[in-house]
């Protein structure tokens, strides 16, 4: 279940962003992830890199495959989710980061609430010449 490559510059087509099935979120939640490398088990704590309702982004000290079964755990509920390599990217010291899907679509897994699908992080109001709040005098 691969992601469909990012559209040429100048194209016309869809860029990849508004091809995404689901918003990603970057943010760093613990999870445990589980699985097998040489029929031997292994469990790692961790934390994402980002999440979205299909499945997130993890930095893994354990060794693992594109389309390998996984298992993702959210410590917090205990709800554990059967899941699928789908990236794995350059080893950065111990650890490597992995693309993990879901076998089905969970946006609850996480308990975040994800951005609209037409929310654009380029239009979201900022501040501007905000003031921290007078005290009264004494």
């Amino acid at each position: 279940m691969s992601e469909p490559k990012p559209s040429a510059p100048g194209s016309s087509s869809e860029s990849y962003a508004e091809r995404r099935r689901s918003q990603r979120v970057v943010i760093a939640m613990p999870v445990i992830v589980r699985g097998k490398h040489g029929g031997k088990q292994f469990e790692e704590e961790t934390t994402t890199v980002s999440v979205s309702a299909n499945g997130c982004l993890v930095r893994l000290g354990a060794t693992v495959v594109r389309a390998q079964e996984i298992a993702v755990v959210n410590p917090k509920t205990a709800e554990e989710l059967p899941s699928i390599v789908t990236f794995v990217g350059l080893k950065d010291g111990n650890k490597t980061e992995v693309g993990v899907e879901f076998g089905e679509p969970s946006p609850l897994f996480w308990r975040i609430a994800f951005p609209p699908p037409d929310w654009d992080a380029a239009e979201r109001k900022r501040p501007t010449g905000m003031r921290p709040p007078v005290k009264p005098a004494k």
